[in-house]
Parts: structure tokens; C-alpha cells; sequence
């Protein structure tokens, strides 16, 4: 190659990583805007912990459609409208579970730890959320990102979780990018 190559290949790697520097960046700050659910088992035993997914399975049947949110406030005005119903799916899975104890929702910005979601890392930080504490709320949590909606996928049924209930997220766009840049 010769100088005027490489200072071209240099200037066109410097671009790229300014870009993708700036991409990320703004990604972040959008990660910061989540919007996200948030359910807290009443405690750590195996029936607390069981009751915890079917209130997760039941609030997100609830919001079937809610992935249709096009912003941040729209998809906030639209959990707020479906408060009394996820009220009850969650009250109604308590009852058929035969526990002692109600759920209480609130919503608010709550702190949480960092999160990666196959890849895409969220980082720790106060994040607003809809929180819903079962009984004592003394148990392990299960959280996801509502908007963008990572929990809530276009057909109106739950995204997949692993048995131990943290969310598969697969991304074509994001798969896409990574073959594309490493």
C-alpha cells in the first residue's frame, strides 16, 4: 500500500469509530429513558419464586398490544391506563395460588444493577418502572425493559425467558451489526 492508502484506510477507521462512538452514546443515554417492569417475590422459596413468574406471565398477558408504544410517554400513559387491570392479574394469580399475600403496585424510578440482555447492556441507575412487590417483597426480582419493549414482543405474547427467568432477547438488527463489525 501506499501512504496515501493507508491515510485513507486510517481516516475511514477514524470515522467509523467516531460514529459508532457517537451511536453508542446515544444508545446509552437511550437506555437511561427505559421504561421497565419490575416484580419482587414475596420471599426466596421455590413457591414464592414460582408465584413471582406467573404474576410476570400474567401482568405481561395483561398488556398484550402495549408494544405498539411509538415513545417513551406513550408507552408510560398506556401502563398507567392498564394500572387496575394488571392490579387484578396479579391479585388473580395470587388467589389461584392460594398465598397469603397481595401484590402492591407503584410506580416510580427505582434503582437497578447493570443488565445484559444478550449483548445490550443496561446500565445501573435509577430507572422509572413499574414495580410490583408480592407480600413482604423480601424475595429475588425479575425486571425487564418495557420501552423499547425487550419483554413485550409484536405478537402480543411474552418474549421467551430461561427456566430461571431472565429474558432471551434476540435482536436481527443487532445480530446483523455484529457480523457486520465484530
Amino acid at each position: 500500500m501506499n501512504g496515501w492508502s493507508v491515510r485513507l484506510l486510517a481516516a475511514l477507521f477514524a470515522a467509523l469509530l467516531v460514529i459508532t462512538g457517537a451511536a453508542g452514546a446515544e444508545r446509552t443515554e437511550e437506555k437511561r429513558d427505559a421504561l421497565r417492569l419490575h416484580v419482587i417475590a414475596n420471599s426466596d422459596t421455590d413457591e414464592d419464586q414460582l408465584i413471582k413468574l406467573k404474576v410476570r406471565d400474567a401482568v405481561l398477558e395483561c398488556m398484550a398490544g402495549f408494544e405498539g408504544a411509538e415513545s417513551r410517554n406513550e408507552a408510560k400513559t398506556a401502563l398507567l391506563a392498564r394500572g387496575e387491570a394488571l392490579q387484578e392479574a396479579a391479585d388473580a394469580v395470587l388467589r389461584a395460588e392460594g398465598a397469603a399475600y397481595r401484590a402492591q403496585l407503584s410506580f416510580g424510578r427505582f434503582a437497578f444493577p447493570d443488565r445484559d440482555y444478550s449483548g445490550e447492556v443496561y446500565p445501573a441507575g435509577e430507572y422509572e418502572a413499574l414495580r410490583i412487590t408480592l407480600g413482604r417483597g423480601e424475595g429475588k426480582n425479575w425486571w425487564c425493559v418495557m420501552f423499547p419493549p425487550l419483554c413485550v414482543i409484536d405478537c402480543g405474547e411474552p418474549a421467551s425467558f430461561y427456566p430461571d427467568g431472565r429474558l432471551e432477547f434476540k435482536s436481527i438488527l443487532a445480530e446483523l451489526w455484529r457480523g457486520i463489525f465484530g
